[in-house]
């Protein structure tokens, strides 16, 4: 169990909160590159602040804070126009470094607007996502992780319904294969109790390797710190933190092409999940029954019901827990080296190559590799979606 203080400390993701600081060490994905490509502007929240992201008509990215600082109006209804865009209010106009370029009702030759400096994070593409960097610059760069990165690999991107819980319990999940049996069904696959002569977790330089242990097998797949579940098979789930009470899910899903050859995929195709209403009985509570057909929502039920920010002091935690604590330490050492000015787990700052994962299903009597089925040389066609709160 932890202290009220100590959970705080790992949950917490607003400005000037530990996590949050340390979140703000990542790069963070913000929307898919297609979908600001066609709508220009869109309204973000993102480590408890509301942003929004843009395209301008140079073909720049920019997130910014919201609301103008001339009136506080929202700047997700405002219009692009060259090189940036314009409060729908009074026309102030920023470009994507918050540098005020334009107040219309200004005497001419003022120079007021120099003196204004909108909050804005710098926004770059991987793998067919915008991701922003919210923390202290200069700023690291972005990973080649193998889902972003590989030239034969290619992608789809899938947004699922917010999650009104706190980022930290579906990351805990991705560290406890002891719930695939009961809240998953695999009563054909992975065993009631966990074997106590295999090694499950193994910490490694971005995070915790996972072994599924099966009748026949053993799947090995990481948590990649500090929000990445990356597979098992063609997938990785990006767990976003909006703010302490809710969590964005966006899936990249990815075929390698048949002969290893560069994939001609000009852009990532998207697709919103969902929204899947709640629903609520006689007595208030919430019904899962409608979710509870699919992985995802399973997991959405036993997350969200945890409750928004989940009280650890109340938890009784066992021997299958042991990912969960393992995850908890290094969350907590990685806000110590943030919060002293360190780079924390996983930052990057010179060039590398590729980062490959190791994601693989082996026989547990043989060690031979056992491939994945159903995805290989299948071609993701466009498929976009309309936006959901």
């Amino acid at each position: 169990m932890l202290t009220a203080q100590a959970n705080e400390r790992i949950t917490k993701v607003g400005p000037g909160t530990l996590a949050g600081e340390l979140l703000r060490r990542y790069w963070m994905p913000v929307a898919p590159k297609a979908e600001v490509d066609e709508v220009k502007v869109r309204p973000v929240r993102l480590l408890g602040e509301d942003l929004v992201v843009y395209r301008d008509d140079r073909g720049r990215y920019g997130l910014l804070a919201e609301q103008c600082q001339h009136r506080s109006a929202s700047l997700a209804y405002g219009r692009i126009d060259g090189d940036g865009i314009r409060c729908p209010y009074h026309g102030w106009k920023y470009d994507v470094t918050g540098a005020c370029l334009d107040q219309p009702a200004e005497p001419k030759g003022s120079a007021y607007k120099n003196s204004i400096s909108h909050t804005a994070y710098p926004v770059q593409e991987a793998g067919g996502l915008l991701f922003a960097y919210m923390g202290p610059l200069p700023a690291p760069l972005i990973p080649k992780f193998d889902v972003l990165a590989r030239p034969d690999w290619q992608r789809r991107i899938e947004i699922h319904p917010v999650l009104d819980c706190n980022w930290v319990q579906p990351m805990e999940n991705s560290v406890d294969p002891a719930h695939l049996y009961w809240l998953h069904g695999y009563t054909g696959g992975a065993p009631n109790q966990l074997p106590d002569d295999e090694n499950l977790y193994e910490e490694f330089e971005f995070g915790i390797y996972k072994s599924h242990v099966h009748e026949d097998e053993i799947e090995t797949h990481p948590l990649v710190f500090p929000n990445i579940l990356r597979g098992p098979g063609y997938v990785a789930h990006f767990r976003i933190p909006m703010d302490d009470r809710h969590t964005r899910i966006m899936y990249i899903l990815y075929n390698p092409t048949e002969d290893g050859s560069p994939t001609e995929q000009e852009q990532v195709p998207y697709q919103y999940i969902g929204p899947i209403k709640t629903e609520y009985d006689d007595h208030g509570y919430r019904r899962y029954e409608r979710r509870m057909d699919t992985f995802a929502g399973q997991d959405a039920m036993a997350w969200e019901t945890q409750g928004p920010l989940t009280d650890r002091g109340r938890e009784h935690l066992s021997v299958s827990d042991m990912g969960i604590i393992m995850f908890r330490k290094m969350l907590d050492k990685q806000i110590t080296v943030a919060a002293e000015g360190g780079d924390p787990l996983g930052v990057l700052r010179e060039p590398h190559q590729v980062i490959n994962f190791k994601v693989q299903r082996e026989d547990r009597h043989t060690g031979e590799m056992i491939p994945w089925q159903g995805q290989v040389g299948r071609t993701f066609t466009k498929s976009v979606g309309i936006p959901v709160s």
